[in-house]
């Protein structure tokens, strides 16, 4: 009877047990998915919907965004990837990385009877103490400083597909972000919306191009019925409204009798679009968008003709989304009915001229009256998948200045950040007393684990480069990392391979937070 009861005791501890177990290997096996996809030579993922649409990234972002996965730990990695995206922008493949080598760590702790509280509140203060440490490695850097901040834009776009275009296109990220950023000495942060990015199938990479004094639309006027495609000294309007004759509501019909009948409804239609066109006109209007509308045609065969026959410029299809863009850009107000159609709504540019893009038409708007509030990056590419991949990278690469204009330091990439961090806080754990101690050394060498995936994805020796770089940060040299196309150890920031603070930071602190709160997982409740 008494051995029953004794094993009654360990019952609840046992089940405890396996769903931490099951928690962590199902993080892990998501976590060891993305991490061949680490650092400059890292491979590409492959990742196909059941549509049959195929998408080829090693954006730890986009990855985890597209995996299906049933298990509720491994989608807390995805939520993850996606918070680092947000914060960061960049590093979201190292985030999981890392995540999954402290699940690795956490999981040896567990095996040798620490209570997962004790790991959590050690872990914790590690986290704490690592960003200490980085700040103070960390080189400050001006934002007038244009040299430095292509070099790191130049970082985060050498690790994507589009590696080989760097040199080209990182300096189009910086002056896209600097262009928008109101005051660069006191701004705290940069509204990537304020960035559109335009993309068109047809030409190379090295066509893209930057619009800071106006913002190109990705479509062709309406020339149907002889209007103009090009227009200078313009006064354009966006306008929310349709110029069509108005529907009936879908349960009614209208029933025409005779010949009449008919002629009346067409007079009527004329006069109703006549009116509409003389308040355009009075406005002093020659450039009019017209946004996208779903319950009837924006614009119809009579409205089209009117206005080409007053020369006025018309583009149709405008997406809800992109009003607030153009708006931002051109200096004008959305108007959302005729009798709101004044000359204050409309703004102004020098010239709107249709012109051909890649393998398309495009509307060019330039020569606006207060440029610098947004900008616009017409992205050319030969295919599809080329051209998605440019775009995620492109954003990466936007996120990464803004990374530093929030916060006004870098850092030596090559993982130079994770060596000095494990060499620091193996230091710190030595002096540490009881199990603080032992869990910081075990955060410390679990840290180790993107310097050695950096190395095994380039082809190198692992152990030998790892062996290495620890023998250069216990010399003291805080800045030496692994040199992927030398194949050495090399001084990051004379090799001009940095990354923001930011991303390293936050990179650390979100996954130790999730570490934390799969560790605390006793037990999975279904609920109907």
């Amino acid at each position: 009877m008494s051995g029953k009861g004794d094993n009654s005791k360990f019952q609840g501890n046992e089940q405890q047990k396996d769903v931490r177990s099951s928690n962590i290997v199902a993080a892990k096996a998501v976590a060891n998915c993305v991490r061949t996809s680490l650092g400059p030579k890292g491979m590409d993922k492959m990742i196909t919907s059941p549509s049959g649409e195929v998408t080829i990234t090693n954006d730890g972002a986009t990855i985890m965004g597209k995996m299906e996965v049933q298990h509720p730990a491994a989608k807390m990695l995805m939520d993850l990837s996606a918070a680092q995206d947000v914060e960061a922008g960049d590093g979201t493949t190292s985030v999981v990385v890392i995540c999954g080598a402290l699940l690795g760590a956490s999981e040896r702790l567990l095996s040798r009877g620490l209570h997962p509280s004790v790991i959590s509140k050690a872990w914790q203060k590690a986290a704490a103490m690592s960003a200490g440490i980085l700040e103070k490695c960390a080189i400050p850097v001006d934002l007038s400083d244009r040299k430095s901040i292509i070099q790191t834009a130049s970082t985060s776009l050498n690790s994507k597909v589009i590696g080989g275009y760097s040199d080209f296109l990182a300096p189009l990220a910086v002056d896209a972000v600097l262009t928008v950023c109101e005051d660069v000495k006191s701004a705290t942060t940069v509204d990537l919306d304020d960035i559109k990015i335009v993309k068109k199938m047809g030409g190379t990479l090295e066509d893209t191009e930057l619009i800071t004094d106006g913002l190109v639309l990705d479509q062709g006027c309406i020339k149907s019925a002889g209007g103009p495609t090009k227009m200078e000294n313009c006064k354009i309007a966006l306008i929310q409204f349709c110029l069509s004759a108005p529907k009936t509501d879908m349960e009614n019909s209208v029933i025409v009798a005779d010949s009449a009948q008919i002629d009346r409804i067409f007079r009527e239609e004329r006069r109703y679009i006549l009116k509409m066109i003389k308040k355009i006109l009075k406005s002093g209007c020659n450039v009019l968008l017209v946004q996208k509308s779903i319950l009837r045609d924006a614009t119809n065969q009579l409205s089209q003709h009117y206005l080409a026959k007053k020369n006025i410029m018309l583009c149709t299809d405008i997406e809800r989304k992109d009003v607030e863009f153009i708006c931002k850009s051109v200096g004008c107000k959305p108007i959302a009915s005729i009798d709101a159609f004044e000359p204050e709504a409309l703004g102004t540019a020098k010239s709107v001229i249709e012109d051909t893009s890649g393998n398309g038409k495009v509307i060019r708007i330039s020569g606006v009256q207060n440029p610098g509030k947004a900008a616009t990056i017409l992205l050319n590419a030969s295919n599809r998948l080329v051209l998605d991949e440019a775009e995620r990278s492109l954003h990466d690469a936007l996120c990464v200045v803004r990374c530093l204009v929030k916060k006004r330091f870098l850092t030596a990439g090559g993982a130079a950040n994770e060596a000095e961090l494990t060499h620091q806080l193996s230091k710190l754990a030595q002096s540490m007393q009881g199990v603080e101690g032992y869990c910081t050394a075990a955060f410390a060498e679990a840290l180790e684990v993107i310097p050695y995936t950096l190395a095994e994805n380039a082809g190198l020796h692992p152990i030998k480069i790892v062996t290495e770089l620890r023998k250069e940060h216990a010399a003291g040299n805080a800045k030496a990392g692994i040199n992927i196309k030398k194949g050495c150890i090399s001084n990051m920031v004379e090799e001009n391979v940095v990354q923001p603070l930011l991303v390293s930071t936050s990179a650390i602190q979100l996954a130790t937070e999730t570490v934390q709160a799969i560790l605390k997982i006793d037990d999975i409740v279904p609920v109907r």
